[in-house]
C-alpha cells in the first residue's frame, strides 16, 4: 500500500490538481490538518473513509497512521496545504516512512505564493525589472533561520521577495528589508489567498505594517515584497518580432 502525500492547493478546494483530487477519492484514509486544508474537500473521500485530522497530533502520532495504516492494507492520503515542496513538513514524515519501509510518492499542488499572484493579477518575474524570486519565511515560533538566510542577507539582490508564515512579525519584517528595498518599495499582503474571506493588502515597506495590524491579519498570509509590484517593466523577448524562432 502507499501514502499519497497531496498537495491540497492554497484554499480553494477546486484548486487541487487531478491526479490530486482522483488519488484522495480512492484512498480509505485520509489525513489532513483541519485549520488548513478545505472542508469541501474531504467531501471527494470515500463514504466510509477513514479521516484523520492532524491539527493536535505530534509527528510521530501521524507516522503511527500512516504505518498502521499501511500494515492494515490501506492507501493514505495525506492531505499538505499548498505545495508539499515548500514549508510543507514532508521531509520528515518520509524520512520516518523510508526507515519503516513503507511507500509512498508525492502530488504537487499549487502553492500559496502562486495563488497570492493570481490574487493581485501579478506576474512576480518582469522582464527588466526583478528576474529573481525568494521564497523564504522567518524564525518566530518555528525551527531557527539557517545562517545566511536572515531577511537583510537574503534582501541584499533586490530580487522579489515572498514570506511565508511571517505576517504576524510585519514590523520585524520591515526592519530587515528596508535598508535593502528602501521605504517606497512596493509590498503586497495577500491573506487566504483563493477562499471566500481572502484579504489583500497593497502599500510600501512604510505603511504595510500598519494596514496588517489595522486589517488584524495574523496567520494564513503570504508578503510579496519588490519592484515588479508597481514597474511595468519591457517586454520579453519570448514573443519578441525580433526573435529568430528557427533557432
Amino acid at each position: 500500500m502507499t501514502v499519497h502525500f497531496i498537495g491540497a492547493g492554497p484554499g480553494a478546494a477546486d484548486l487541487i490538481t487531478v491526479r490530486g483530487r482522483d488519488l484522495l477519492a480512492s484512498a480509505p484514509v485520509c489525513l489532513y490538518a483541519g485549520s488548513l486544508v478545505p472542508a469541501e474537500l474531504l467531501a471527494v473521500c470515500p463514504p466510509h473513509a477513514r479521516l484523520v485530522d492532524t491539527r493536535d497530533l505530534t509527528l510521530d502520532q501521524i507516522v503511527d497512521e500512516l504505518v498502521g495504516a499501511h500494515h492494515d492494507g490501506h492507501d493514505v492520503a495525506r492531505l499538505c496545504s499548498g505545495d508539499p515542496s515548500v514549508f510543507s513538513a514532508v521531509a520528515e514524515q518520509t524520512r520516518r516512512l523510508d526507515a519503516a519501509g513503507v511507500p509512498y510518492d508525492i502530488t504537487p499542488g499549487v502553492p500559496a505564493f502562486a495563488a497570492a499572484a493570481a490574487s493581485l493579477r501579478q506576474e512576480l518575474t518582469v522582464p527588466g525589472v526583478g528576474q529573481s524570486i525568494v521564497l523564504t519565511r522567518t524564525s518566530a515560533r518555528a525551527t531557527p533561520m539557517p545562517p545566511g538566510e536572515d531577511l537583510a542577507t537574503l534582501g541584499a539582490s533586490g530580487a522579489t521577495m515572498v514570506l511565508h508564515l511571517a505576517v504576524q512579525r510585519i514590523d520585524a519584517v520591515v526592519a530587515e528589508l528596508v535598508d535593502n528595498y528602501g521605504t517606497d518599495c512596493p509590498v503586497a499582503v495577500v491573506a487566504h489567498a483563493s477562499r471566500d474571506n481572502e484579504l489583500v493588502l497593497r502599500g510600501t515597506l512604510a505603511d504595510i505594517a500598519d494596514q496588517v495590524r489595522a486589517a488584524d491579519v495574523r496567520r494564513t498570509a503570504v508578503i510579496i515584497v519588490g519592484r515588479v509590484l508597481a514597474v511595468a517593466g519591457c517586454d520579453s523577448h519570448l514573443y519578441s518580432a525580433a526573435r529568430d524562432r528557427t533557432a
